[in-house]
C-alpha cells in the first residue's frame, strides 16, 4: 500500500510541471458563470415591442434584420455596466461605420435616470426599455439575461452569433466576422534567412506597395519563449502595419521555428544577438526609413535590452507586449514554467512542458544575473507597454516597472487579459499598430 502511494505521488510530481505550465496559460472566462442561460448561437432573437427613450414604440425585429446587430443589455444603476460603457462606446465607434447596428436594452425603472446615463456617456445608438427591473422583465427572461452587462451579436437574419458578458469577446468576434466579409489583402511578403548567433534565422518581410524611390518605416517583431514568427498575434500585427503603410520583419530566434540551432542552447543574450543581426540587416535596406521594435513575452525583454544597448537614433519607438522580465526572478528562485531546479548549480538541462523542450544550463546561469531593467533603462525614447491583469505567466507589475524606467512610455493595462491576450488579440494588435503609426508616420 505504501509503495503504491509512493509511486502515485512520484507520478503526480512528474506530471505537475506540465499541468502547472498549461494552467498558467488558461484564461478565465466569466461567460462560464454569467452567460450560461443567454440565447445560444443559431437561435432567432425573440421579437418584442418596446419604447425608445423618447417614448416611441419600436419593434425589435425591424431593428435586428438586414445587418449585423449588437444588442447591449445594461442599466444606469449597474456599476459593471458603467465601468464597461467606455469600452462598449469604443467598439460602437469602430464598427458602426462598417455597417454594424447597435441597440441598447435598459433595465432601468426610472426614465430620467436612464436618460441622464445616455447623455452622460454620449450614447448615440437606439435605446429601448420596458422600464422594469431585470427580474420582472419578460424580455430578460426570453433572452436568458441573468446578469448585466450582457451582449449579443445577431446576424442579418436576426439569429444569435454570440452571447457573452464580455465586451472584449464581442469585439473579437465582430473583428473576425467583418474580416471574413472583406477582400483578402495581398501581403507582398518575402521569405529570407539572416545569419544569427547559432546559424541561419528564418524571417519574413512584409511591406506596403512602394513607388520608385519611396521609403517606409520598418518594425522588427520578436516572438516569445518557445514561440515562433507565425503566431496569430504577430501575423495580425504584420498585416495591420502593412495596411497602414509600414513594413515589418518577423523571425524565429535560434532554436525556434524554422531557424537553425538547438533550443537547449538558447539564452536571452544570444537572442539579443539574433535581434541585433536582424536590426543590422534591415537597417541597410534602401527603402527603409525609420525603425521600431516590438516584442512579446521574452521577445519583449530582448527588444527592451536591444533598445537599451542601441544608439538613441536607432529606434524611433518600442512596443512591449507582456514583457517577461520575470524570467530573471524565475531563475533566481529556481523555477521556470513550474519546473524546479537548483539555481546555484543548475543541471545540464531541465525538461519543460512534460519533456517537450529542454532548457539549457546556460539559459539559467545567464538569466540569474541578467541586467534587464538597468540595460533597458538606457533607452529613453517613445515606448508603449501593453499588459493584462490576468497574466499568470508574467504578472503585469513587470510591465509597470518598464513604465517607471521609461519616462516617455505609455502603459496600457488590459483588465482580465492573459499572457497571450487571448480575450481579444485584435485589441492588443490595434493598440500596438495605432501607437507605431503615430510615432513612425
Amino acid at each position: 500500500m505504501k509503495s503504491n502511494l509512493k509511486n502515485l505521488l512520484v507520478t503526480i510530481l512528474m506530471m505537475s510541471p506540465a499541468i502547472f505550465a498549461n494552467a498558467q496559460f488558461t484564461p478565465q472566462d466569466e461567460d462560464s458563470k454569467y452567460a450560461t442561460e443567454l440565447l445560444k448561437p443559431g437561435t432567432e432573437a425573440p421579437n418584442y415591442k418596446l419604447k425608445d427613450i423618447n417614448g416611441k414604440k419600436v419593434q425589435l425585429a425591424k431593428l435586428f434584420k438586414g445587418s449585423y446587430t449588437v444588442v447591449d443589455f445594461w442599466a444606469s444603476w449597474c456599476p459593471d455596466c458603467r465601468k464597461d460603457m467606455p469600452n462598449v462606446q469604443r467598439i460602437f465607434h469602430e464598427f458602426a461605420p462598417k455597417g454594424v447596428n447597435f441597440v441598447g436594452v435598459s433595465f432601468d425603472t426610472e426614465q430620467e435616470n436612464w436618460r441622464k446615463a445616455v447623455e452622460q456617456y454620449g450614447i448615440e445608438y437606439t435605446q429601448v426599455s420596458e422600464l422594469k427591473r431585470m427580474r420582472d422583465s419578460e424580455l430578460a427572461n426570453a433572452y436568458g439575461v441573468k446578469w448585466i452587462p450582457s451582449m449579443m451579436l445577431l446576424d442579418p437574419e436576426g439569429k444569435v452569433v454570440l452571447s457573452t458578458v464580455l465586451s472584449d469577446k464581442l469585439e473579437k468576434t465582430l473583428t473576425e466576422v467583418m474580416a471574413a466579409n472583406e477582400p483578402k489583402v495581398d501581403t507582398h511578403s518575402e521569405r529570407l534567412t539572416i545569419d544569427g548567433s547559432k546559424g541561419a534565422l528564418s524571417a519574413i518581410i512584409q511591406k506596403p506597395e512602394l513607388k520608385q524611390g519611396e521609403k517606409c518605416p520598418m518594425v522588427i517583431i520578436c516572438h516569445g519563449f518557445s514561440g515562433n514568427k507565425n503566431e496569430q498575434m504577430l501575423q495580425l500585427l504584420a498585416d495591420s502595419l502593412q495596411r497602414r503603410g509600414i513594413a515589418s520583419i518577423r523571425f524565429d530566434f535560434n532554436g525556434h521555428g524554422e531557424s537553425e540551432g538547438d533550443f537547449v542552447e538558447m539564452t536571452v543574450p544570444n537572442e539579443i544577438e539574433d535581434a541585433q543581426k536582424v536590426y543590422e540587416y534591415v537597417r541597410d535596406i534602401r527603402y527603409v526609413s525609420d525603425l521600431a521594435i516590438v516584442g512579446h513575452s521574452q521577445g519583449g525583454v530582448v527588444a527592451s535590452m536591444l533598445a537599451g544597448k542601441a544608439e538613441p537614433e536607432d529606434f524611433k519607438a518600442v512596443v512591449l507586449m507582456a514583457p517577461a522580465a520575470v524570467l530573471r526572478d524565475d531563475a533566481i528562485r529556481g523555477n521556470t514554467m513550474g519546473v524546479n531546479y537548483n539555481p546555484l548549480d543548475p543541471p545540464e538541462y531541465v525538461e519543460l512542458f512534460g519533456g517537450g523542450l529542454r532548457l539549457g544550463r546556460e539559459y539559467i546561469k545567464t538569466a540569474f544575473s541578467l541586467p534587464i531593467y538597468p540595460t533597458a533603462a538606457k533607452y529613453q525614447g517613445d515606448a508603449m507597454i501593453i499588459h493584462g491583469t490576468a497574466d499568470r505567466v508574467v504578472p503585469y507589475t513587470y510591465g509597470e516597472r518598464y513604465h517607471e524606467i521609461w519616462p516617455k512610455s505609455e502603459l496600457i493595462v488590459l483588465e482580465g487579459f492573459d499572457h497571450g491576450f487571448s480575450q481579444n488579440v485584435y485589441r492588443a494588435v490595434h493598440l500596438a499598430t495605432d501607437f507605431l503609426v503615430k510615432k513612425l508616420k
